[in-house]
């Protein structure tokens, strides 16, 4: 189980690398690399709306096995795999915690030298910091009636 959580205004550095949180990369599952350095993988993905998505390897693995299952012969299957599976990488953080973002990926989801990176409980988003508050409920009472329809079920 993860938790990833809260907001983090960070700078991606000229080669379009991005420094992760110490809190985020805290919550991400190590492995030893021959018994001496720790390494921690990742997937990138584009997200449904346009910022990224980043899932530690085992998180990804779970939406990997559910969607790869669906049957392809299904016009609307194959449709969903393709978009979902296009552009995915797995990334290795480097030992200062960064990893480089692949220029499309900054292209889809617009980003530029200030990103705001969410905690979303398993994954974490990535932002232009002017859509994020775009794509943010500004009005209270739809915030509580959707609380209140998921959270009451």
């Amino acid at each position: 189980m993860y938790f990833f959580t809260s907001e983090y205004e960070c700078r991606l550095d000229a080669k379009g690398r991005l420094v992760l949180p110490a809190k985020i990369k805290a919550n991400l599952p190590a492995s030893l690399t021959d018994g001496k350095e720790e390494t921690y993988e990742v997937v990138l993905r584009r997200g449904f709306e346009p910022c990224l998505v980043l899932y530690p390897i085992t998180e990804y693995k779970k939406i990997y096995a559910r969607i790869s299952g669906l049957n392809e012969f299904n016009e609307e299957y194959r449709k969903l795999q393709r978009n979902f599976f296009r552009g995915n990488t797995q990334v290795e953080l480097d030992n200062m915690g960064r990893f480089l973002i692949p220029k499309s990926m900054i292209k889809y989801a617009q980003l530029d030298k200030d990103v705001m990176v969410v905690g979303m409980g398993n994954r974490v988003e990535i932002w232009n910091p002017e859509l994020y508050e775009a794509y943010l409920i500004k009005d209270e009472t739809e915030f509580s009636a959707l609380a209140q329809k998921y959270l009451d079920a």
